[in-house]
């Protein structure tokens, strides 16, 4: 059951204490924060480890150094791979009016780093006062600006294809094909294939590519060497999944997940 948070902007009383907050916490590998909701607009950034966001629309992977916008009111859960130091900015709602309604992961500028990092060290600001204002209004100018990365894993809404998403997400190394998945959901493979890119917008391989791609880096973010992440990940070899990482996210495993110290994940 979904917990609904009290707003951390306005005290009991209604009044307005701010028009943005902070929470910094640093959490252990495997860690869950149980679904839940907040008032506020919520921004997500880990400085390291990665993060999966999870809600009834999909999935959302957050590498270190990158951050999710989840708007207000939507009931998710949190998991950790690797210990993640998590850093978490509450927006008053429509104070970023040029973002989307929806969830997505973004890349992080050092400037915006350094400014999520400085207004937790603030824990609360409010436009009362002028230097605080000046750093909301440049926080803002700058997600407004943020690029969005594909790491997010939309979910069909359609119930026999679900009963699909669940046996692959329990197993995203599944090598059965679509047809033999099928036989236990009650839908025939063209049924499925239609539904697929009709509710995710994406066709049923390339959804599972996707999958595939994000386990492993929940995989090498809690530590597994590239060719053991992209074997159980499903992948025929590690050269399968670098190839595939570097379509898709621009570069190596291994750069993708350097620490903020430079440090880089080893590739064998």
């Amino acid at each position: 059951m979904s917990h609904e948070c009290q707003s951390i902007l306005h005290a009991p009383n209604g009044r307005l204490l701010g028009e943005l907050a902070s929470v910094s916490a640093d959490l252990a590998h495997g860690h869950v924060i149980p679904e839940h909701s907040h008032p506020e607009d919520q921004l997500l950034f880990a400085s390291s480890g990665v993060m999966t966001l999870t809600t009834k629309q999909g999935v959302w992977v957050v590498p270190p150094m990158r951050a999710v916008w989840i708007p207000a009111n939507t009931p998710h859960t949190v998991a950790m791979s690797g210990p993640v130091s998590m850093r978490t900015l509450y927006f008053l709602p429509r104070l970023c009016r040029a973002l989307r309604g929806k969830c997505f992961v973004m890349n992080v500028s050092a400037l915006l780093r350094e400014l999520i990092l400085h207004a937790c060290r603030l824990k609360r600001l409010n436009k009362k006062t002028l230097a605080e204002r000046r750093i909301i209004e440049i926080i803002v100018e700058q997600l407004e600006a943020v690029d969005s990365i594909p790491l997010q894993l939309p979910h069909p809404r359609d119930s026999r294809a679900m009963r699909v998403v669940k046996a692959l997400l329990a197993d995203p190394g599944d090598q059965r094909d679509l047809e033999r998945l099928c036989e236990d959901c009650g839908a025939s493979k063209r049924t499925i294939q239609r539904v697929f890119l009709e509710e995710t917008r994406m066709n049923f391989g390339k959804w599972r590519q996707q999958l595939r791609l994000l386990h492993g880096l929940q995989l090498l973010a809690s530590g597994e060497k590239v060719t053991a992440a992209a074997l159980e990940a499903g992948y025929s070899s590690p050269s399968a999944f670098i190839s595939m990482f570097r379509k898709q996210l621009g570069t190596t495993p291994m750069r993708y997940l350097a620490d903020g110290n430079g440090r880089e994940l080893a590739e064998k």
